[in-house]
């Protein structure tokens, strides 16, 4: 399992997320162009000494990775979705993307990904952090494929 995040913007979420990775064994797909330098000190900050701990990919642009994640299914976590996350059926090569912070994906990308599902929560909010998302996001892929750590 991986998580993908399409142009991220903030650093520190970045960085919370390769965190993630390395706690619960997923990789990381970046897909640039990044909001900020990848030498960024609030990535290592954030991501601490885990950072050894992860494999990162850095892909150009969205097609350079789809085309590094061929056969993989790409499923989309947005607020546009209509199916909760938690009806949803996860695979162990599954690879849950994330949007940028301010926008989400663009209309091509969303046009592409084998699936899009939506995080439950409150109607008069708008979204969840970008680190929050995916850590809810890949607790529950993992505990459907049986695959949680430890």
């Amino acid at each position: 399992m991986r998580i993908a995040l399409f142009e991220p913007e903030i650093a520190g979420n970045v960085g919370n997320v390769m965190r993630l990775g390395a706690c619960m064994g997923a990789g990381i797909d970046l897909i640039e162009p990044l909001g900020f330098p990848w030498d960024d000190r609030r990535v290592r900050r954030a991501a601490m000494d885990y950072i050894d701990h992860v494999e990162i990919i850095r892909h150009a642009d969205f097609s350079a990775f789809r085309k590094a994640r061929a056969g993989a299914r790409i499923v989309l976590f947005t607020t546009r979705a209509t199916q909760s996350s938690y009806d949803f059926s996860y695979r162990p090569d599954d690879v849950l993307l994330f949007g940028k912070e301010s926008a989400g994906v663009t209309d091509a990308v969303r046009a592409v990904v084998d699936a899009s599902v939506r995080l439950p929560m409150r109607a008069e909010v708008r979204s969840l952090n970008l680190a929050t998302s995916a850590g809810m996001a890949l607790g529950e892929a993992l505990r459907q494929t049986q695959a949680l750590p430890g």
